[in-house]
């Protein structure tokens, strides 16, 4: 008898500051020497760290491997020393999540690592991996680290994307810094047939597709949503949609703003996790959700 197809994993790198709250820790290892916070860490080590800005949406992407098949694989990619790493494994067993994998370099930057790992997303709070991450073409996210919070939606992974330099490339976004608005309305309308080239989160969004498939397939408790929330409006929104059509990619909202503030309508999409490349949007939908930086694309540049 053949073998059953292997299954193709979404795999999650993730920092430890992502995962969990080390803020205070973190204080530490910037004013001292890593001597001195591996020793606080060690000191700590029977102490379960609080959930960090991340663990919501792990908790709940374990929940694809319910009915025995692995779909989602976390690891730990972490900057820490192997002891500190210690008391990190030790929150994982206490959190009861079914993290095996970790990779701690000791302040050697870690994103080399992602290939190996074959990951679909790194989550990070160290602004220099995350560039490097992306510039290496794995999607990535600066964090911006916070407690969790309570989960509004907990059968349910809800996980929303900025347009232009995240899922798309920043082509349109160039048009529009250059040459304005109207300038940036009729480009996109003159090229709505054209699908828009790919961002640094395509790959991504290809994976959760697939995800969403396979959690339909199998017998999975979890659900999963997905939200395009971008400041385009009509008629630049049909290149948006006609371009995750010819990707054969399908998600589940589309919220176009035409420049209104996201973080309002993010509160009541309820993500568990939002990416953007822009920082001023980041910081607005991080009062309501848990947000991440992009830091690619023109926004970025300068």
């Amino acid at each position: 008898m053949a073998a059953p197809p292997a299954i193709e994993q979404l795999v999650v790198a993730i920092s430890s500051r992502a995962l969990f709250d080390f803020e205070e820790e973190n204080q530490v290892f910037e004013t001292a020497d890593d001597r001195a916070y591996m020793h606080l860490q060690l000191s700590r080590v029977e102490q379960p760290a609080k959930p960090g800005v991340a663990y919501r949406l792990v908790r709940k992407l374990e929940a694809f491997n319910a009915d025995g098949v692995k779909r989602v694989d976390v690891v730990i990619l972490s900057r820490n020393d192997p002891v500190s790493g210690l008391r990190v494994f030790r929150s994982v067993k206490g959190a009861g999540l079914a993290i095996e994998r970790g990779v701690f370099t000791r302040g050697r930057p870690p994103f080399g690592y992602l290939e190996p790992l074959h990951a679909n997303l790194f989550l990070s709070a160290n602004g220099e991996d995350v560039r490097a991450a992306l510039a290496a073409g794995f999607p990535a996210a600066l964090v911006y680290t916070q407690s969790a919070r309570e989960d509004p939606h907990p059968e349910e992974v809800r996980i929303a994307f900025d347009g232009d330099a995240v899922l798309f490339a920043d082509e349109a976004e160039r048009v529009f810094r250059d040459q304005g608005l109207t300038a940036f309305q009729q480009h996109e309308a003159d090229h709505a047939s054209r699908p828009l080239p790919p961002g640094p989160f395509k790959p991504l969004l290809e994976a959760l597709h697939r995800l969403q498939r396979a959690a339909h397939d199998g017998n999975v408790p979890m659900k999963l949503r997905t939200a395009l929330v971008t400041a385009r409006s009509s008629p630049a929104h049909e290149r948006a949609i006609r371009t995750l059509m010819d990707w054969h990619i399908e998600v589940d909202e589309a919220m176009f703003l035409g420049g209104l503030p996201k973080g309002e309508f993010l509160r009541q999409f309820e993500p568990d996790f939002f990416f953007d490349d822009q920082t001023r949007h980041v910081e607005s939908a991080s009062e309501h959700v848990p947000s991440g930086h992009v830091p690619h694309g023109v926004a970025n540049e300068g």
